[in-house]
């Protein structure tokens, strides 16, 4: 959430612009679900007239808390968030008229005379303007509009904050069955409170979780979607069960589509502020899954209307009830898949492995900290242990697990197994994984859970609370899974985990101060000793909540070089699997492996923010970290 710093650095002198209301009386504003496109095309031709105006917006259901905010509106169609959908073939003439009924003068950006270059318009209060371009280039884009605030182009006011909409610009001849998902953002600050933040949501099409679109689905269809980010924070956008094919990335002017060798696998991509994606995938297993963005404030209580400061007011859910005693919140959508031909069956009796949950008070300040134990360990017979991060599982491909989850903690637990390619009842959702009446419960203080899947892959994942993530991941409730093919043995001295993490979670989200991160659990790793000459795997795993985690290896000013080998657990395509420098800047939910042969000498293992320093007056970002590696 550190990216609300320069927003809040920017803005938050300037905040009040949108704050007065217009003379109309206020209108409801509906959720736009973008399967609509907006105007009228004859002959090439695009024409539509769109009107900004101020409405009441209820991200969270009909019955929950409005927002007074500016949105757009289609001539003779109510005000919707996101705006009309403008969808048109390639090669179309798109001529609009664009309407300011606000009080205020608005610039409004992405009606270009060409898709390619950043333009803008100023329409007055109360004007009218004609803007006109051709669709040149197949792909995703927006538009948008602020008052008047200092620089970047995005930067908007809470009130202004929902003058977004989608542009889709389809290929020669092609046949549109892909959806739009947009999300945006709404925030005060308050300089009082805990959390830096007054109210706030997050939205995806113009709704919060738990009232986002449920999109149904049947098994092994091909799904496509298209992504556009109009927040200014990053989203490492994760999907649940199933990997995606990256098609495409475009930052709202130009669009890349990638070529079919190009096109790598993931369970999570970032999503960065004004950026688009295209993505794939074939859900070839029924139940219910999600997709959500994998910071864990973007999906908690601070992302819900009901929480003002640091007061989560559960009395206004008898208005939108949550999905309690989940109570997830925010940037997530729901996937609800329909069977097709019979359930996959266990093959064979499966591999049991007992875990704890354990919880320690005041670990981190005044919060807890959480961890993973084995059963069956000396860390069981501990009491005391915490370790950090949890033990690796080492698994092989093809080879069931029954895996009992046992609730030592004091709050409910639950444990999603990422990356991992399973059933829908045991991918850790409670209240929402499996299907009917088949629906995975959390786990109760003293109780315990046992799932059973099957990893159908070698490579790396992870497992890590999914409930109360803010707290309990950043706090250690994770650890790294290792999969191995049949035969093969786990060689832990050429086989290295990295894994990433806080020291507890943050108090303010806008100005911090953050926690300092975690490797490996340590905030000072010791040395690392390697041998000159003999092949290494790095596996590099990413939870840590506040902001990109870069991680490099050098040698004075020299950065050494690796070859990558995979992303989220499944193997590069070729045309990625390359040479270059040993650096990768990640964030929470992505995983990499890279292979690396040292040569001799005393090297540098730097982790750490991948993100310009915090402004004049902020607490400074959490310190980068050095950790010795030397290779005899």
């Amino acid at each position: 959430m550190n990216k609300l710093v320069r927003h809040a650095a920017l803005v938050v002198a300037t905040i009040c612009v949108g704050a007065a209301a217009t003379p109309r009386a206020p209108e409801s504003i509906v959720a736009n679900d973008n399967r609509r496109a907006a105007g009228t095309l004859n002959n090439g031709v695009l024409t539509l007239k769109l009107e900004a105006r101020t409405g009441l917006w209820r991200p969270e259901g009909d019955q929950g808390r409005a927002l007074t905010v500016a949105a757009w509106a289609e001539e003779g169609r109510p005000m919707s968030v996101p705006g009309p959908l403008i969808r048109v073939p390639v090669g179309t003439d798109v001529k609009a008229s664009l309407r300011n009924s606000l009080d205020r003068q608005l610039t409004v950006f992405g009606f270009a005379k060409t898709r390619g270059g950043r333009d803008s318009v100023v329409i007055p209060a109360g004007a009218t303007r004609e803007v006109q371009f051709r669709a040149s280039a197949p792909g995703t884009y927006y538009y948008m509009a602020r008052g008047k605030l200092m620089p970047p182009f995005d930067q908007r006011s809470d009130a202004d904050m929902e003058l977004v909409g989608g542009i889709v610009v389809d290929a020669p001849g092609a046949q549109p069955k892909d959806r739009v998902f947009l999300l945006s953002w709404w925030f005060t600050f308050d300089q009082k409170s805990p959390t830096g933040l007054g109210r706030a949501t997050m939205a995806i099409n113009g709704l919060s979780w738990p009232h986002t679109e449920r999109i149904d689905l049947t098994q092994n269809d091909s799904v496509h979607w298209r992504l556009i980010n109009m927040t200014d924070a990053d989203h490492p956008m994760h999907l649940h069960g199933f990997y995606f094919r990256l098609e495409g990335r475009g930052d709202g002017t130009r669009d890349t589509a990638y070529a079919n060798d190009r096109q790598r696998l993931a369970v999570t991509e970032i999503l960065p502020p004004s950026g688009t994606m295209s993505l794939s995938f074939l859900p070839d297993r029924a139940g219910n899954w999600i997709y959500h963005c994998h910071f864990a404030d973007h999906i908690s209580s601070i992302s819900a209307l009901d929480r003002d400061g640091d007061h989560y007011d559960a009395g206004m859910e008898s208005h939108h009830p949550s999905d309690r005693p989940h109570e997830m919140f925010g940037l997530v959508l729901g996937l609800r898949v329909a069977p097709k031909g019979p359930p996959v069956k266990l093959a064979e009796s499966p591999r049991a492995i007992r875990m704890i949950v354990r919880q320690k008070e005041h670990v981190y300040g005044k919060f807890a900290g959480y961890a993973m134990v084995l059963g069956g360990t000396a860390a069981e017979k501990d009491s005391t242990a915490l370790p950090i991060p949890g033990p690796t599982l080492v698994l092989e491909r093809g080879k069931p697990v029954a895996i009992t989850v046992v609730n030592h903690a004091r709050n409910r637990a639950s444990i999603h197994w990422h990356g991992v390619e399973l059933e829908s009842y045991p991918d850790g959702v409670p209240g929402w994984s499996g299907s009917g009446k088949e629906i995975l419960p959390s786990i109760a203080p003293g109780d315990s859970l046992t799932v059973r899947w099957t990893p159908p892959r070698a490579g790396t994942f992870m497992y890590h609370s999914h409930i109360n993530e803010a707290d309990q991941i950043s706090s250690g409730l994770y650890g790294p899974i290792i999969v191995l093919e049949p035969g093969q043995k786990y060689d832990a001295e050429h086989d290295r985990v990295f894994f990433v993490g806080t020291a507890g979670p943050a108090t303010n989200v806008v100005i911090g101060p953050y926690p300092h991160y975690l490797l490996n659990g340590a905030e000072q790793p010791k040395p690392i000793d390697l041998r000159a000459g003999q092949t290494y795997r790095f596996r590099m795993i990413n939870l840590a909540d506040n902001g990109p985690i870069g991680i490099s290896l050098v040698k004075g000013k020299d950065t050494l070089t690796w070859r990558a080998l995979a992303k989220d657990g499944a193997a590069l395509p070729p045309s990625l699997a390359t040479t270059g420098p040993a650096k990768v800047v990640f964030e929470p939910g992505e995983i990499y492996d890279f292979e690396l042969i040292p040569k001799k000498g005393d090297y540098v293992l730097s982790f750490g923010l991948a993100s310009p320093p915090a402004p004049p007056g902020l607490p400074p970002n959490p310190p980068t970290r050095r950790v010795a590696v030397r290779v005899q």
